[in-house]
C-alpha cells in the first residue's frame, strides 16, 4: 500500500518550518537524517523522499546535500504553483526541474502541482492540460494538488493571512471537486492523465470526506495518492483508530505518506512548524507508522512455498 515515505512538507517554507527557530536548517537536516534512517531500518523497500520544497530553490537543496541529507534519501521533491504564488511562468517547469537536477543525481518528484479556481475554473482546466504536457515524462512521480477544495469553515495552513486577500483565499479553491463534491471542468480532464499523474489529498483528523474521496479517486482511475500522517495528531485521543481507518480506506492506492507537523508540547516553540525538542522522537513516529502500515514483505524460497502449500 505505501510505496514512499516523505519526510516533512515544504521544509523551506515558513508555513511548515519555522526559520527563526532553525535559521540555517541544521536542526531540520539532523531530524530528516534520523527519520530517513528509521524508515529504512523498518522497511528498506520504502522509497524515502525529502519533503517537497516550495519555492523550488537549488540553494536549499545544495544545503541539504552539504548537511548529508541527500545521502540518506532515495528521491527529492518540488512543489510548484506558477499561476498562483510563484514568480515564474508555467512554461518554465522544465527549467525549474533542471535546476534541482543540476545539484543532485537523485530522482526529482513533483509532489505538488496545482492551480486555483479562485479567478476562474477555466484557468484550472487549461493549466491542468499544460502542466501535464510539461511534466509527464520529466518527473518519475507527479501529484496534482488537490482532489477537494478546502472547506471554507476551516483555516488554511499557510503563512498567508486573510487580510492578504487572493494570496490566502487561493488555498481554498485548489480542488478538482468543489466543497460540496460537485466536479469542476478539470475533473473530467484529469481522468485521462490519471495513469501518469497522481493526486494529493490531505485528510484532517477524522475527516468527513474520506469515504467520498476514495469513491471519487476510483472513479477517476487514480493509482498514486499522496497524503499525510500527522505527528501532532498522534497525541490526540483516538489517533491510532483514525490512522487505521484512513490507511485501510486507502489500501487500494499506491500511497506516498508524508510525515510532518510537530506536536506543540514537543517543539522548541509551541507550534506545528517548530523544530522538535528531541529529533529522535519524530524518527520514532516515522518508524512506528512504517511498522504499522508498511511492514516488509517476507518472501519465501521455493522449498518453503512447497512446504506451506502441503500443510
Amino acid at each position: 500500500m505505501i510505496e514512499a515515505a516523505m519526510i516533512w512538507n515544504e521544509p523551506n517554507n515558513k508555513s511548515h518550518w519555522d526559520p527563526e527557530v532553525d535559521p540555517d536548517w541544521r536542526r531540520f537536516a539532523e531530524m530528516a537524517i534520523l527519520a530517513a534512517d528509521a524508515i529504512g531500518a523498518e522497511n528498506p523497500a520504502i522509497t524515502r523522499v525529502l519533503g517537497g520544497i516550495s519555492p523550488i530553490d537549488p540553494g536549499f537543496m545544495s544545503r541539504m546535500r552539504a548537511f548529508g541529507v541527500l545521502d540518506h534519501v532515495d528521491a527529492v521533491a518540488v512543489h510548484g504553483f506558477p499561476l498562483d504564488w510563484n514568480l515564474w511562468q508555467i512554461h518554465e517547469w522544465p527549467q525549474r526541474i533542471a535546476e534541482i537536477q543540476a545539484v543532485t543525481d537523485l530522482p526529482v518528484w513533483v509532489s505538488e502541482v496545482g492551480i486555483s479556481t479562485f479567478g476562474a475554473e477555466e484557468v484550472q482546466a487549461w493549466g491542468l492540460e499544460r502542466s501535464a504536457d510539461l511534466l509527464i515524462g520529466r518527473a518519475p512521480r507527479i501529484h496534482w494538488y488537490s482532489l477537494y477544495d478546502l472547506p471554507r469553515a476551516w483555516e488554511a495552513t499557510t503563512r498567508h493571512r486573510e487580510a492578504e486577500g487572493s494570496s490566502y483565499y487561493r488555498h481554498f479553491y485548489m480542488g478538482l471537486l468543489r466543497e460540496d463534491d460537485t466536479p469542476k471542468p478539470a475533473f473530467e480532464l484529469f481522468r485521462r492523465h490519471a495513469p501518469q499523474m497522481g493526486l494529493v489529498q490531505w485528510f484532517h483528523f477524522e475527516d468527513h470526506r474520506l469515504d467520498q474521496a476514495v469513491r471519487r479517486m476510483k472513479e477517476l482511475g487514480v493509482r498514486h495518492l499522496r497524503t499525510g500522517l500527522s505527528w501532532a495528531d498522534s497525541y490526540r485521543p483516538g489517533a491510532l483508530a483514525w490512522f487505521d481507518r484512513q490507511m485501510e480506506a486507502l489500501a487500494e492506492f499506491e500511497v506516498t505518506v508524508t510525515f510532518c507537523f510537530t506536536p506543540e508540547h514537543r517543539g522548541l516553540m509551541p507550534h506545528h512548524t517548530s523544530a522538535p525538542l528531541v529529533p529522535d522522537e519524530f524518527a520514532g513516529f516515522c518508524a512506528e507508522m512504517i511498522r504499522r502500515y508498511a511492514p516488509p514483505v517476507v518472501r519465501l524460497d521455493a522449498a518453503a512455498e512447497r512446504r506451506l502449500a502441503a500443510v
